[in-house]
């Protein structure tokens, strides 16, 4: 039996548990793998945390050597010290679970002399009763179903300091010879339970974790904090946690944040981002005071962009009430670098039940509501709108479609006759491409160009329309030899003339179809026009001299720079339609609108500036005879609407053509 003080007079013959401090316990020799000791089944591990000292190195030491049937001065006396001086806390226990005997690292541990705790129950001294599946573990340990127990546990010692242990409990091997006893595993004569004190090893993980979850700049939760909340707050009803069942987050970017950065140094941008978080952690604050129970949290989710987070939001005017509060915090100047800056935010407002949203979805709603926030003019909140969400979807439909419509032949072009306003004959027409869409039908062009000018796609499908429309130009000339050829006018984009050679494009085309240049008129828009200089105006000047007509399209509403127009190679202009509208009608509804008079006065004063400068004037939206006999009267060239006809198929051109090119008013 052992003696000394750190084991009281009972022999070494049951459940061991060992606890070390902060000094960690010299590794075991490695022991010779029994018969026996390959018998037993895996370890079952309950903690994450690693291992211990393992009992089990400390185990065949023991048990082979001291035979409980020897008397107590037999057991070795170098083993007796060896158990008694370990820094590793340990106690036999045996197979009813009752401390046989203890190190004094285990009294320390628990605040108890070592031999105070023989007799006491070794699963409530290190609370392994307090979770029943532990228990259950534990005493599969005790009856040899089990090879190991692992388990981490917080104990209070008796000054009331709490520290987190692991706690390992294995078999003790049993006396060369012994039988197991009934179980998977030979229990021998107890069990080895030794605890470590795992304090500093989880402080230093908690350390890092913060470092991991927290921007090094301005101290505050980072995106992946951010996102692992976020997450937990959508995810608490599926456990019936949450309270309104609701979240919400105000997802903000300072606006010209970069200028500060490229003008002052990143030194100066970290200080300016730091003191903008102080601001918001305030506006947090005061609204979790407003609104307990919980303040929102506040994450900087990387360069000027930062999120608060409303748990248990109550609707969405708590969460424009928190972006009008940060809008205010920041309109206070900045004191930075020797300096003061001012700086102001967009921020994009989602509120709306957790059920069926997801982190992803949640912050993918509001970036679209900062994008819009931004886009209406920055320096303000933007609620996020499903309506102009799903026009943002279809938007994004259309563009992802736009390229493959052009290879699949989706479009199809639809032409306008414009006429004569003296002899009312077709003189020429202007081509108007449609997009017979699969899934949203037919779409005007009002619903594509400009995304086609966006992405570039305008190019190949520009290329298209114009290489289709004087192929049908030629058609209807060869078809109609005894009357004078119409001319087909093109619209063209001036990202056009900047990433293709418009020049080249259009000399190959006449070329394929052979139509005279003369019979092809391609319109412009006047700020395209007159906004351009260099390469597209170089561009037009080769296309006129080339014998292509050029048209100034919507004259009118954009510089009207007549200094300019001067100098441009233009034959035509064609006047907006809002001039048009404002002749007065045939018949007028009483609520209508009274016509303009000025609107008659500039369009006369246009028409006769453009007559000198040698130019033909088109008139659009002529949609009553009254505008037309108006237009007639001050001069006018040609005139285009629904008085003459809708947008319509080449076949109803070339019926037009053949009844002697009288218009249609349909």
């Amino acid at each position: 039996m052992l003696a000394g003080p750190a084991l009281t007079g009972a022999p070494l013959t049951g459940t061991a548990f060992a606890v070390s401090g902060a000094v960690r316990a010299p590794a075991a020799p490695p022991v010779p793998d029994t018969p026996r000791a390959a018998a037993l089944p895996p370890a079952t591990v309950l903690s994450p945390e690693a291992p211990a000292p393992a009992p089990s190195a400390l185990a065949p030491a023991v048990a082979p050597t001291a035979d409980p049937a020897l008397p107590d001065d037999a057991q070795p006396p170098l083993l007796r010290a060896a158990f008694g001086a370990a820094p590793l806390a340990m106690a036999v226990v045996d197979r009813g679970g009752l401390v046989v005997g203890a190190n004094d690292a285990f009294g320390a541990l628990l605040g108890a002399r070592a031999d105070a705790l023989a007799g006491r129950v070794a699963a409530d001294l290190v609370e392994l009763a307090s979770d029943p599946r532990t228990h259950r573990a534990y005493n599969e340990v005790l009856r040899g179903r089990r090879a190991e127990l692992r388990c981490t546990r917080r104990l209070k010692s008796r000054d009331g300091r709490a520290r987190w242990v692991q706690v390992v409990a294995a078999p003790l091997a049993a006396a060369p010879g012994e039988p197991a006893d009934g179980g998977d595993a030979p229990a021998g004569d107890g069990v080895l339970v030794s605890v470590s004190d795992i304090g500093a090893r989880r402080e230093l993980q908690a350390r890092l974790r913060h470092l991991q979850m927290h921007d090094p700049v301005t101290r505050l939760p980072n995106r992946t904090l951010f996102f692992e909340r976020l997450s937990a707050a959508l995810g608490a009803e599926k456990f019936g946690q949450a309270g309104t069942g609701r979240v919400g987050v105000c997802y903000l970017d300072l606006d010209g944040f970069k200028a500060i950065n490229d003008t002052l140094g990143h030194r100066a941008g970290d200080a300016l981002l730091s003191a903008v978080a102080e601001r918001l952690t305030g506006c947090a604050d005061g609204a979790g005071r407003t609104a307990p129970p919980f303040s929102p949290l506040v994450a900087r989710l990387g360069g000027d962009e930062f999120a608060l987070l409303v748990e248990d939001s109550t609707g969405p005017e708590q969460l424009t009430e928190l972006a009008e509060s940060v809008l205010t915090a920041l309109q206070e100047p900045f004191d930075v670098a020797g300096g003061r800056l001012s700086v102001s935010a967009s921020i994009g407002v989602v509120e709306r039940r957790s059920a069926g949203t997801s982190a992803t979805a949640l912050m993918q709603a509001a970036d679209t509501t900062l994008y819009w926030a931004k886009a209406d003019g920055k320096s303000r909140w933007t609620l996020f709108d499903p309506e102009r969400n799903a026009h943002r979807m279809t938007r994004q439909a259309l563009v992802s479609t736009l390229r493959p419509a052009i290879e699949r032949g989706e479009f199809t072009l639809e032409y306008q006759p414009l006429v004569g306003m003296t002899d009312g004959r077709v003189h020429g027409v202007e081509a108007l491409v449609r997009w017979r869409h699969p899934q949203f039908g037919a779409l005007a062009p009002n619903r594509f160009i400009q995304l086609a000018e966006d992405d570039g796609s305008i190019v190949p499908l520009g290329r298209w329309i114009l290489a289709t429309a004087c192929r049908q130009a030629r058609r209807w000339q060869l078809d109609h030899p005894d009357r004078p050829p119409i001319f087909v006018s093109v619209n063209v984009a001036v990202r056009q003339v900047w990433d293709s050679d418009l020049v080249a494009d259009v000399a190959g085309i006449l070329e394929e179809t052979r139509l005279a240049p003369e019979l092809l008129q391609l319109e412009l828009t006047e700020s395209a026009v007159m906004g351009s200089s260099g390469r597209p105006i170089e561009a037009l000047r080769a296309l006129s001299d080339m014998g292509v007509r050029i048209a100034i399209d919507d004259f009118g509403t954009g510089y009207s720079n007549l200094a300019y127009l001067s100098r441009l190679p233009v034959s035509v202009l064609k006047l907006d339609g809002a001039f048009v509208r404002g002749f007065p009608y045939e018949e007028r509804d009483a609520s209508a609108e009274l016509p303009d008079p000025a609107d008659e006065v500039i369009v006369e004063a246009m028409i006769q500036l453009a007559h000198r400068l040698g130019l033909t004037v088109t008139a659009e939206c002529v949609e009553t005879s009254a505008q037309a006999g108006r237009l007639r009267r001050i001069g006018c060239d040609t005139g285009q609407g629904w008085l003459y006809s809708r947008p319509v198929a080449p076949e109803r051109i070339s019926e037009l053509l053949g009844a002697g090119g009288e218009s249609a008013r349909s």
